[in-house]
């Protein structure tokens, strides 16, 4: 069981990371008006607070209720339209750094116990199986909406268009030497 919940934190470490440099690559591309557009549209009709959200839910994260008292969601969702690029991306970082620090204290061992979500017990899997699906959520609804604003002047966070069968070709190659190199490896240890 051990390899299999140390595999399942490693990939929710992995996934959550990635969501991260997506956003962040997101409003890198942004002006500074354009961030602060978007910032109005998805205060107004989303639930976009990941700074106060991702503290509540992983400051001691086994012990204490992911709905902290000192947590108003509804006070969440008004960021003043002055708030600045270098305030919105300290609070982005001090909410990813809240989620990290406690996927990197997890040892395999404590994913079937329970902890608390406003009074809902979840396994700690279930908990991160539902962070996961909410951040990538919001994080997918940042990239949407900079797709769309920045529209012609957009970078492609991932492969190209015009582009898949190059990089499928150079993805099987690395494959194939990754195997290699790793067989050869395995051979000198034998």
């Amino acid at each position: 069981m051990t390899d299999v919940s140390q595999h399942f934190l490693d990939e929710v470490r992995r996934q959550l990371r990635g969501h991260k440099r997506l956003g962040e690559g997101a409003m890198a591309q942004l002006q500074d008006a354009e961030l602060a557009r978007s910032r109005i549209q998805f205060c107004s009709d989303s639930r976009e607070a990941p700074r106060r959200n991702m503290r509540s839910r992983f400051t001691d994260f086994l012990t204490t209720d992911g709905e902290k008292p000192d947590r108003h969601r509804d006070r969440e969702f008004g960021l003043a339209a002055t708030t600045t690029r270098d305030e919105l991306m300290r609070w982005w970082e001090q909410g990813w750094g809240c989620v990290l620090a406690a996927l990197d204290s997890l040892t395999p061992e404590p994913l079937l116990p329970t902890v608390y979500i406003g009074e809902e017990p979840l396994t700690v899997l279930r908990a991160l199986n539902r962070a996961l699906a909410h951040y990538a959520f919001h994080v997918g609804q940042i990239v949407f909406l900079a797709k769309h604003l920045r529209s012609q002047e957009w970078k492609t966070l991932s492969v190209p268009r015009g582009e898949s069968e190059e990089f499928n070709r150079k993805f099987v190659e690395e494959l194939r030497r990754r195997r290699s190199v790793s067989g050869k490896e395995s051979s000198r240890r034998s």
